[in-house]
């Protein structure tokens, strides 16, 4: 089996390599250290009889029997759509992983479709690191043949577990219309971009009123409002880690795609509005930086309370021999 892969970098890549163990790969990226980056991994594991370098999106396409689309956003895929649906021979597959528009997928899929080719969605749970070991999540939709088609090509991607399509393991069928798992997808990062500012504002409140922040938040997440973000995720805010695998620009775009939904739709949005404003702000202080939890560290400087513990920087030569 051919497979084209557009999009190298933290997720790409490490598919491409994942995809590569069973079939031919073909991949591109426009930016050119991802594609040396390519090169360096095929150089370094000898993978160059099934994974290959594609000269652009066309070559990545041609002759492909699927195509697997991990790029940042919807603007990325709207733009390489042309050439991908030009090139892709009918019959083809075509697998989207971007954490996409619904309405730019629905567009694109029309197109496709009158070319013959069939498009599914698939955005991705798991960070780089569950890319690299094969061991990543998806949410699907599309038509449901097509979902059966790229059911063994997600499946070599999350490990094989899940139990099959639309079981409740990792691969989870949203719908049977082409927008409906990246809605799925942005309104759960919606709630958790939310439950970061509003765990932030409490942990600030907590700890101007006395407490000590490890200690309330082991308290929070033991509490009546604990979550799978305050318990699993929230600790690194108290690191002062800000998940650099993602970002904030990147953030902020997928708030404004599901304001704008709110706004053609007329449902009320307000509350999520703010958690937007909050994260646009946190975007015109930080800019486009990696880190999807920039906005803890926006409320944490307004605040002048920082929540990480400190790092003491220890002389070597002042420290005691016993």
């Amino acid at each position: 089996m051919r497979i084209g892969v557009l999009g190298l970098g933290r997720m790409g890549l490490p598919i491409a390599r994942a995809l590569a163990e069973r079939s031919t790969v073909v991949a591109f990226d426009p930016r050119g250290e991802r594609r040396r980056a390519l090169v360096r991994a095929v150089d370094d594991t000898g993978d160059s009889a099934r994974l290959e370098l594609a000269d652009g999106v066309p070559e990545a396409s041609e002759g492909a029997d699927a195509l697997v689309t991990v790029l940042p956003g919807p603007g990325e895929f709207e733009a390489s759509a042309d050439d991908v649906i030009g090139a892709l021979p009918a019959g083809a597959l075509w697998v989207d992983l971007t954490s996409n528009d619904p309405r730019v997928l629905a567009a694109t899929e029309g197109r496709a479709r009158s070319a013959g080719i069939a498009l599914v969605s698939a955005p991705m749970t798991g960070g780089p690191a569950a890319a690299e070991t094969a061991t990543l999540g998806f949410t699907v939709s599309g038509d449901p043949a097509a979902i059966d088609r790229a059911h063994p090509l997600l499946e070599a991607l999350c490990g094989g577990v899940g139990g099959g399509v639309g079981g409740v393991g990792r691969i989870t069928v949203a719908g049977d219309r082409i927008g409906d798992a990246c809605t799925v997808k942005l309104l759960a990062n919606l709630l958790w971009f939310g439950q970061v500012a509003a765990v932030t504002e409490a942990m600030l409140l907590g700890a101007s009123l006395g407490l000590e922040p490890a200690r309330l938040h082991r308290m929070l997440a033991d509490g009546p409002g604990a979550s799978t973000m305050l318990s699993r995720d929230y600790p690194a805010v108290l690191r002062g880690d800000w998940m650099p695998a993602f970002g904030l620009d990147r953030v902020v775009e997928e708030l404004d795609t599901l304001s704008s939904l709110a706004a053609e739709t007329g449902v009320p949005f307000e509350l999520s509005e703010q958690v937007a404003e909050l994260h646009r702000q946190a975007l015109e202080r930080f800019g486009p930086a990696d880190g999807e939890l920039l906005v803890a560290r926006l409320l944490e400087e307004r605040a002048g309370t920082p929540l990480r513990e400190p790092r003491i920087e220890v002389n070597p030569a002042e420290t005691e021999t016993t």
